[in-house]
């Protein structure tokens, strides 16, 4: 009996002395996993490419680096183009106008390797001049006739995208066809996890 009191008795003090014990590596656990959660650099490259028939007639590449998993939102930006001018008819009458590429890129992780990537590209353009009526009391620019005034046409293209990728794929995401011309646009999405 005193050896069944006496293994007892150890037992309740074993317990007692080793909870802290046990306390203190709980958080060791919670670390690991905090560091499991590191961030992950991906670079995203979309490729705009436009087709006449089956004739390629441009192949714009646009890529980004951009970290995911973070615990933050993380974005990507690209901005690149032009201002152009155009008349608005009233006194001092030029207003300016962005034309070129914006592109936002997000990706969060998921499971088994795969990214939630989220994409939005605007893309403008400048078909031509188109001559505009003027009133004759408007002073008109060099190469323009009275009454007339030269116009750029803008052409535009908007798409937002979100797909489930995983390392090293690419997808065509949308095809669009320019209702000018007739021409056919394509967006090309890659993503690649940076080791």
């Amino acid at each position: 009996m005193r050896k069944t009191e006496a293994m007892l008795a150890l037992f309740a003090a074993v317990s007692i002395f080793c909870r802290p014990l046990l306390a203190q590596e709980k958080p060791k656990v919670e670390n690991a996993a905090k560091q499991d959660a590191r961030p992950i650099l991906l670079k995203i490259q979309v490729v705009f490419e436009e087709f006449d028939g089956e004739k390629k007639t441009k192949s714009m590449p646009y890529s980004s680096l951009l970290s995911a998993g973070s615990g933050n939102v993380e974005f990507a930006k690209i901005r690149i183009g032009n201002r152009v001018p155009l008349y608005t008819g009233k006194e001092n009458g030029l207003q300016y106008i962005d034309v070129g590429t914006n592109l936002d890129f997000r990706a969060d992780p998921l499971e088994a390797g795969k990214f939630a990537v989220k994409v939005s590209l605007e893309r403008s353009w400048v078909y031509g001049d188109v001559m505009i009526p003027v009133d004759k009391s408007v002073d008109v620019p060099s190469g323009g006739s009275s009454g007339q005034f030269k116009e750029p046409v803008i052409g535009q293209y908007k798409t937002d995208v979100n797909l489930l990728l995983r390392d090293g794929q690419t997808v065509d995401s949308t095809v669009a066809t320019d209702p000018l011309t007739g021409r056919l646009m394509k967006i090309e999405l890659t993503l690649t996890v940076m080791k």
